[in-house]
């Protein structure tokens, strides 16, 4: 066992399933879902491997203990920005454009790793209990854009935004033009998915650049 650097044994064991969580996120981050061993993890910590086991007893509950810990901290982020808009349909395209952010910022990579990944029963749970209360929130937003089954309608606003993430993330296009293609297609659906101010952008005004005295 590793000498104790901590006031107690307890103390010193969270501190050691701290430094494995955040050894799994950088797995996750730099090799995705493959990368998760408990190899890797012993490599990472300086554990032996039969230390790991004594803090998780296999790679499922690992990411049960990640959804747990990150997943709420991206809601929050989600629901911070959804809050911070004036209107429904500001408030949806925060809630898209913040998850694409989110999702593009290598910090939240292991977020996305383990979206990716099959998961267990427990740790779907989690990330569902994690996500209630935003879906909750994106639900009001469009029952007061006029659904009246805001619940179906906010499932289907989240395809749209997994389908960004991966083609975000694949590097088919700039990662702003399909943030703003997933909000038309969210706000006006396919057909009105064309060129033009949307909700959370800055565009030239009187020929100026955004961001200048016009702006």
């Amino acid at each position: 066992m590793p000498r104790i650097q901590a006031a107690s044994v307890a103390e010193h064991r969270s501190l050691q399933r701290g430094a494995l969580l955040d050894a799994a996120r950088s797995l996750l981050s730099e090799g995705g879902a493959s990368a998760l061993t408990f190899p890797a993890l012993a490599a990472r910590t300086g554990l032996a491997r039969s230390s790991v086991y004594e803090y998780f007893r296999s790679r499922g509950a690992v990411v049960e203990a990640l959804c747990a810990v990150d997943f709420p901290l991206w809601a929050a982020e989600v629901e911070a920005a959804v809050a911070a808009a004036d209107s429904p349909r500001e408030q949806v395209a925060a809630y898209v454009r913040a998850q694409l952010a989110l999702a593009c910022d290598a910090r939240h990579r292991a977020v996305v790793a383990i979206s990716a990944m099959e998961l267990d029963t427990a740790a779907r749970e989690k990330i569902k209990a994690a996500h209630g209360g935003l879906f909750e929130l994106i639900a009001e937003a469009l029952r007061g854009l006029g659904h009246t089954d805001p619940r179906s309608a906010a499932a289907l606003l989240q395809g749209v935004v997994d389908a960004a993430v991966r083609r975000a993330l694949a590097g088919f296009a700039d990662p702003a033009e399909i943030a703003a293609t997933a909000v038309r297609i969210a706000l006006d659906g396919v057909a009105g998915a064309v060129p033009g101010p949307v909700p959370g952008e800055r565009h030239a005004v009187d020929g100026q650049e955004p961001g200048g005295a016009g702006a």
